[in-house]
């Protein structure tokens, strides 16, 4: 029985899940005398590893079968010379548009649409990816058309192989010509696998049915494990030389390895719980430091965070990483990561949407397209569902007599979002709550799915879809997001490839927030405008949920980054606040930098963390009850603060009658106490709804038990 006659195929493989028609059975064809059809396994094996086939969950030993990386179109490893295409409509709608999950402009009609489409309606068409080097073939995963104003999706379609893209050989099931069932909608991906894995270099995707008013556009991903060269060593390099657990890990896994870090580091690490998940998995987070569970005065506090979008996986692995790396690395006495334990209190949170990520991990890598697991099980955007602070300080300032009296930090939570019926995520309350238990100085929200480094401000004003918005901040933003954009091994590459359709090499790879899309609510600008902490964002690959064949590239792809970064903690002026007479320390003095229109205020202990560029500052230290101080603080080129501490003189009681007695205003701190009050608010409303939600999740145990 001929199957792929042409081609190196090998033996039928065990499989768990195969949307092609009654696939059949498969005879072993002859291997060239270099290559044992056992070789060939082996090899693909080695090549494949224990990562599942789209990815995410890794099977059962007893359930034995190739799981075969994908070739790479999605992570942009499969270069754009490398499809070819019978036809296509456009250039925009090439063959280099038929990647997976890539997404298309708001509009049609230019370069960068949602998918390849072919010229003709006819089942003559193909799509064609050249694997370089002799690869078994295992499958084929087909999406739709990504667009506002089309619906284009293929329904079926055939597979053809060939090792020099002159003579193909349709893969069969039996006698007759497999055909694979494709898409129903646009976006939702669909695995095929081949009814028997063929060792080839090109593979065509040929349509035969497509949606009846729609015409014929796809994207793809390709499964195949490459067939080793022994004679090219570079084949069995590794793709990092650090010892670490490179997979997708579920919660469970998550766990265990944060467990295991704490338990091989625990001098320096502790692993605390945030809260729970509207699901009720934990948030948990995993510090280092040389004292962990305290705060050292002086030494500044720096958080990650990832998973705010459940399915924008590798923010998560890397912190995973990270943790791992620190470890060792500091039981090695490697002096920079010793240094960086010693002098920062570091707090790792790799999951804020453990519930959308379970979602998106079950699915896998490759099959969770572009938005499964992106929010919270409520359907909640996490990235939308802060507070509006920038609008409530535009309004304030707008209708002020002078602007700059108006508080420009420590902006209060809006009263409504105090409520138990304020649609207000668990995790964004628990983030919250944790942004006011830790003096937080710096911090970056990882994400996924585009090449890029964004600053606030993300909401523009007056509901612009896309303004530069910069805040008082900006020029230290700015270095920020080009300390890690430039240290960062692709987005530093000048001839790296566009993602989707936005080219950010034309700003350094870093823009700002709002320049970018709208996003009111963020994360960041929260942090900015209600804390002291300055926060970006890293949109760290193309690949949202890159697969784990891809995870070392990725961690050698972000590593330095992540560690230069954070290192940009120790900049500017640091110092601490003390009361002139008993010398301790005062809490929630402001701090003020003349010409910087957002203030700061001193921590519990009186010890403050205010970043700037280097220069020379006038420095306005003020706190109620005493007289304020000022005095002039430079900043070096040198990457560590400037020491600068303040001590205030308590105004006398009498002085304070004299003011009163002549009609005088003695300086108040309303806003430090609105935003004490709503902030007990909002924990009291979440301590409710967390006892109401225990108690509907233990309802249906119970009446289960007494049926």
């Amino acid at each position: 029985m001929e199957k792929c006659s042409l081609l190196l195929t090998a033996p039928p493989l065990v499989v768990l899940l195969v949307t092609a028609l009654n696939p059949g059975d498969a005879d072993p064809q002859r291997l060239p005398s270099n290559l044992t059809a056992s070789a060939a396994l082996k090899t693909a094996e080695a090549a494949a590893g224990a990562h599942p086939t789209a990815g995410g969950r890794a099977e059962e030993k007893k359930e034995e079968h190739l799981d075969c990386p994908p070739l790479g179109l999605e992570s942009l490893r499969v270069d754009d010379s490398q499809i070819r295409a019978s036809s296509s409509q456009r250039s925009g709608l090439g063959p280099q548009r038929g990647r997976l999950n890539i997404q298309s402009g708001i509009q049609d009609g230019d370069l960068y649409d949602g998918a390849w489409c072919a010229q003709f309606k006819d089942r003559q068409q193909w799509l064609e990816v050249d694997a370089v080097h002799p690869t078994l073939f295992t499958g084929v995963i087909l999406q739709g058309r990504n667009s506002i104003w089309s619906w284009d999706w293929v329904e079926t379609y055939k597979v053809q192989l060939s090792n020099d893209s002159v003579g193909w050989q349709t893969c069969m099931n039996g006698t007759t010509e497999t055909i694979f069932k494709g898409n129903r909608d646009p976006e939702t991906p669909v695995l095929g696998l081949l009814p028997t894995p063929t060792v080839a270099r090109f593979i065509r995707i040929n349509p035969q049915s497509w949606f009846s008013n729609g015409s014929i556009c796809l994207r793809a991903e390709v499964l195949g494990c490459g067939l080793q060269d022994p004679a090219d060593r570079s084949e069995h390099d590794p793709l990092s030389k650090d010892d670490l657990d490179f997979r997708h890990h579920s919660y469970m896994e998550m766990r265990k390895l944060m467990k295991s870090v704490r338990e091989e580091c625990p001098n320096i690490t502790r692993i605390y719980t945030i809260g729970r998940s509207y699901m009720g998995l934990k948030l948990y987070v995993m510090e280092f430091s040389d004292n962990p569970g305290k705060h050292e005065l002086g030494e500044p506090e720096f958080r990650y965070v990832a998973g705010m979008h459940g399915n924008e996986a590798l923010g998560r692995e890397l912190l995973l990483n990270l943790m791992q790396f620190l470890c060792k690395e500091y039981l090695k006495g490697n002096q920079r990561v010793v240094r960086l334990v010693t002098e920062t209190r570091i707090h790792l949170l790799p999951s804020m949407n453990p519930d959308g990520y379970e979602a998106a991990y079950e699915k896998g890598s490759e099959l969770a397209g572009w938005a499964d697991g992106r929010y919270n099980f409520e359907g909640i955007d996490l990235n939308h569902n802060f507070p509006d602070l920038n609008n409530i300080l535009w309004d304030a300032q707008e209708k002020a007599a002078d602007a700059s009296k108006v508080p420009n930090h420590y902006i209060p939570i809006p009263e409504y979002y105090t409520r138990e019926d304020a649609t207000v995520a668990p995790e964004t309350r628990a983030v919250i709550s944790w942004m006011q238990d830790i003096p937080f100085v710096l911090g970056a929200n990882l994400h996924g799915g585009e090449l890029v480094v964004t600053y606030p401000f993300d909401c523009t004003r007056d509901w612009a879809p896309q303004e530069n918005t910069p805040t008082a901040d900006d020029t230290f933003f700015r270095w920020l997001a080009s300390v890690y954009a430039s240290t960062h091994l692709v987005l530093s590459n000048p001839d790296r490839r566009v993602c989707h359709y936005e080219d950010f090499q034309s700003h350094n790879n870093i823009i700002n927030g709002g320049a970018w899309h709208t996003v009111p609510g963020s994360m960041n600008d929260f942090s900015y405008l209600h804390t002291n902490c300055l926060e970006l964002t890293v949109e760290l690959s193309c690949d949202k949920f890159p697969h784990a064949s891809e995870l070392p590239a990725e961690w050698e792809n972000n590593k330095e980054s992540l560690l230069v970064y954070l290192e940009q903690v120790h900049r500017g002026i640091k110092g601490v606040v003390r009361d002139k007479v008993s010398r301790q320390g005062i809490a929630d003095a402001i701090i003020k930098v003349d010409g910087h229109a957002h203030d700061i205020r001193s921590a519990a202990d009186g010890d403050f963390w205010r970043l700037l560029n280097p220069g020379e500052y006038k420095v306005v230290v003020w706190a109620k009850g005493y007289f304020p101080s000022m005095r002039r603080c430079r900043v070096g080129m040198e990457p560590r603060p400037t020491i600068c501490d303040f001590t205030l003189t308590e105004i006398p009681a009498q002085r304070l009658k004299e003011i009163h007695a002549k009609g005088g205003r003695v300086p108040q701190d309303h806003q430090l106490r609105v935003r004490a009050l709503r902030l007990r608010k909002l924990r009291a409303s979440t301590k409710a709804i967390n006892r109401r939600r225990e108690k509907q999740q233990l309802q249906p145990r119970g009446g289960s038990m007494k049926n």
